[in-house]
């Protein structure tokens, strides 16, 4: 992996392929690694750029009151300093929200916009006692060892459906977690409500969902659809809530698609 130097932080990232730049914002107990599958198939078409976000894989851990705004700043920071020009903007889950972060403070950066299995911040798109159950289940499992909790999140990300080599991948990525990234992201999202930026967008936006999502369901990307003007909304029948890694193929074809249309 690279790496810049943002805002005093060391910010890694995997850049691969050329054309018009894509840039890929991972979930929470994540990295990079998760982008895998899009980072070998979308660069034959696309720059395609995963971050480690501060306080995952190979990025520095964040400071003490770290929260999306900040994260979204150094995506910013990120696309300046590999000169991106307005790059195509796709987050997962958490990623989803930061893209969204992105916009609001930085309008002029995303070129469109990828928002797959999102929230509008689980402050935005989750009752308060589901944000709090949450919450308070993250600050728990970050005093622990990830070995003792990290199985547990797994019903949850994927289908019954999914393959043990996939599951095996994703736990080795999740051993990895670090409780100063984990509760930098999880707070900063969990206090988010970003559906007042819904309304502001103006550059294309694709809504990417697992019809058969627990965490982020279909429900919360109607949501998201009926307030970003017009935002496509499609649904991948019996995938999970990690689409992008349960059904790559299906997912880098609609994402392909999509950036596709805006090109001509």
């Amino acid at each position: 992996m690279d790496h810049v130097v943002v805002a005093g932080l060391r910010v890694a990232y995997v850049r691969s392929g050329a054309g018009p730049p894509l840039v890929l914002l991972h979930g929470g107990l994540s990295d990079s690694r998760a982008w895998s599958a899009q980072i070998d198939e979308l660069s034959d078409e696309f720059t395609v750029v995963a971050w480690d976000a501060p306080g995952c894989g190979q990025s520095s851990d964040p400071p003490e009151g770290f929260g999306l705004p900040e994260y979204a700043d150094c995506v910013a920071g990120l696309i300046d300093a590999l000169d991106l020009g307005r790059p195509h903007v796709l987050g997962l889950s958490f990623g989803g929200g930061l893209a969204l972060e992105l916009y609001r403070r930085h309008p002029m950066v995303p070129r469109s916009l990828v928002l797959a299995s999102a929230y509008a911040g689980w402050a935005g798109s989750l009752p308060p006692q589901e944000v709090e159950r949450r919450l308070n289940r993250a600050v728990s499992d970050a005093e622990k060892p990830p070995e003792e909790w990290a199985a547990s999140y797994l019903p949850s990300l994927f289908t019954e459906s999914a393959s043990p080599e996939l599951l095996d991948r994703v736990m080795t990525m999740m051993l990895d977690t670090r409780p100063a990234g984990m509760l930098a992201m999880l707070r900063g999202f969990a206090e988010a409500d970003l559906r007042d930026v819904l309304p502001q967008i103006r550059v294309p936006t694709l809504l990417l969902y697992g019809g058969a999502d627990q965490r982020s369901p279909v429900r919360v990307g109607e949501d998201l659809h009926a307030e970003i003007p017009s935002s496509r909304l499609v649904v991948m029948p019996g995938v999970g809530h990690d689409s992008a890694m349960e059904a790559p193929e299906l997912f880098n074809a609609e994402v392909r698609g999509f950036l596709r249309s805006i090109r001509t």
